[in-house]
């Protein structure tokens, strides 16, 4: 059996839930990144090491070097954040925090970091895509989180940060300076996805558990 060790605790992988069909939208970019928000602090790659163990979340040309692999846990629910891979699109790869276990890849995320914009590039193990912010998406699907690009631009870069006090982390879209957050009181196929909709860290809906994957 896989072992998986917890950033705050140790986890024991269980089975994953599948997902069902989603919503419509459209496409297209802009904005600043907003200042750390009061109380927490931003995480670089090596201080992630440190929290996950030692691995390094750097990104490095050699195929053996792998970056550090996450699960994300929502404080609001309890539940680990999947990659919804059999969704139809427009919403294929989109982000839920509807899992009660890391039950395997849907679950796991290689955190990639970037030393010239101090950002992470989030890509899936579901499907090996990095998770973006549909910020012209109409609606309630707006600002979604979708792992769906082959490459990291804008779209992809996440800012992430620290609340000692809390323990917990949050991340913030550096295409609209928002935080992500989980739609708890969504009802559907989109219930528990997570958006970038958040102009503040201002509870549980966008604070995160991050627990390092071992082999």
């Amino acid at each position: 059996m896989r072992r998986t060790t917890s950033v705050l605790l140790s986890l024991t992988a269980l089975v994953t839930v599948t997902g069902l069909a989603v919503p419509s939208a459209v496409a297209a970019p802009v904005s600043d990144r907003q200042a750390v928000p009061a109380g927490w602090k931003a995480v670089d790659a090596s201080e992630l090491a440190r929290v996950t163990g030692g691995a390094d979340a750097r990104r490095t040309s050699r195929a053996a070097d792998e970056p550090v692999q996450l699960a994300l846990q929502s404080a609001r629910n309890n539940r680990f954040v999947a990659t919804e891979v059999t969704y139809p699109a427009p919403n294929t790869g989109v982000q839920r925090a509807r899992s009660a276990a890391v039950g395997g890849s849907w679950e796991s995320f290689a955190f990639e970091w970037d030393e010239a914009t101090a950002t992470y590039g989030l890509r899936s193990l579901a499907n090996n895509r990095y998770v973006a912010v549909e910020k012209n998406y109409t609606g309630s699907a707006q600002n979604i989180l979708r792992a769906r690009s082959t490459s990291v631009g804008g779209w992809e870069r996440f800012a992430l940060y620290y609340n000692a006090d809390l323990d917990r982390y949050a991340l913030q879209s550096t295409l609209n300076g928002r935080f992500v957050a989980m739609e708890n009181s969504y009802t559907g196929s989109l219930q528990y996805a997570l958006r970038a909709r958040s102009a503040d860290v201002s509870g549980s809906w966008e604070e995160f558990s991050l627990y390092s994957i071992g082999s």
